[in-house]
C-alpha cells in the first residue's frame, strides 16, 4: 500500500508537533510519499515584508510579490527543513517542486469568476518519476509549488497536490490518502475533540456544507478527498497524524 501523506501548515509550524509527525511518517512501513503546505509561515513573512495577504474560500490570492514568497517559503525553507529531519530519521526523502523532474505540471487559473493571480490548476502528475523514486526507496517530498509547460512558477492548493499526486500512485499499486493537519478530523465543533464525523461522504459533504459547519480550508481538503476516492484511491483520511495511534478520525468515501 502506497501510503500519500499531506501534512498542514498548523503542525509545520509547531517544532515538537512537526516533531513527533516526522517520527510517527518515518516509521511507516512500505512506499510512502510527504506533500506539505506552509501557509501561515508564509503569510507571516508576507506580514513582515509589508505584503497584504488575501484568501478567498481558504485559497491564497497569489499576485507576483506573493508568489515569490511563498516560492522561497514553501520550496525553501518548508521543504528542506522537513527533508532535513526525515534524513535525520533515516528516511531518504528528496524534496521537490512541481518544476523538478518535470514532476508536476499545471496550469494558471482561470481569472473569471475569481482572480487569485499565479495560481495553478493541476494538469498531470509526472508517473514515470514517482515510480522511479518508490523502486529506488526514496521518499518523494513534494511542496505546493507546481510549474506550468511554459516554465511559469505557480502556487497551488496543497491538498489538490496531495489529492493529484494519490491519483498518480494509484496508477502504480493500492494507494491511501492521509490529510494530517492540528485536528482529530472533521468536528461538528471545532472546539469539542469528541465531536469528529466519523464518516462523509458526497451526500453528507453537502448538508454540511449548506449548514455552514464545514467552511473556509476544510472545503477543498474535503473536496480533493471525494475526488481522490472517485478516481480510484482506496481510502483518504483526515486525522491529527498517520499511524495507529491516532483516533478517532474522519474517513472520507463515495
Amino acid at each position: 500500500m502506497i501510503k500519500v501523506v499531506k501534512i498542514g501548515g498548523n503542525v509545520i509550524d509547531n517544532p515538537e508537533a512537526l516533531g513527533r509527525f516526522l517520527d510517527d511518517f518515518a516509521a511507516l512501513d512500505g512506499p510512502k510519499i510527504l506533500v506539505h503546505g506552509g501557509g501561515k509561515e508564509a503569510t507571516r513573512l508576507s506580514a513582515a515584508m509589508g505584503i497584504e495577504t488575501t484568501m478567498i474560500n481558504g485559497r491564497r490570492v497569489t499576485d507576483a510579490a506573493t508568489l515569490e514568497v511563498v516560492t522561497m517559503v514553501y520550496a525553501g525553507l518548508i521543504n528542506k527543513r522537513i527533508v532535513a529531519g526525515l534524513q535525520a530519521r533515516g528516511v531518504n526523502a528528496l524534496g521537490l517542486t512541481g518544476a523538478d523532474g518535470r514532476a508536476i505540471v499545471s496550469h494558471r487559473r482561470s481569472a473569471n469568476p475569481v482572480d487569485y493571480g499565479f495560481v495553478g490548476d493541476i494538469d498531470g502528475v509526472n508517473r514515470q518519476l514517482v515510480q522511479t523514486m518508490i523502486d529506488s526507496g526514496i521518499v518523494p517530498v513534494f511542496c505546493a509549488i507546481t510549474c506550468s509547460a511554459e516554465g511559469q512558477l505557480l502556487n497551488s492548493n496543497a491538498d489538490s497536490v496531495a489529492s493529484a499526486v494519490a491519483l498518480c500512485a494509484a496508477e502504480i499499486g493500492p494507494t491511501e490518502l492521509h490529510y494530517c493537519f492540528d485536528k482529530p478530523g472533521v468536528m461538528l465543533n471545532v472546539d469539542d475533540p469528541a465531536s469528529v464525523i466519523a464518516e462523509i461522504n458526497e451526500e453528507s459533504f453537502a448538508r454540511l456544507k449548506a449548514d455552514g459547519i464545514v467552511h473556509s480550508g476544510m472545503l477543498p481538503k474535503i473536496e480533493n478527498a471525494l475526488a481522490a476516492c472517485r478516481c480510484g484511491v482506496s481510502a483518504v483520511f483526515i486525522e491529527a497524524g498517520v499511524g495507529e495511534a491516532y483516533a478517532p478520525r474522519t474517513v472520507v468515501k463515495l
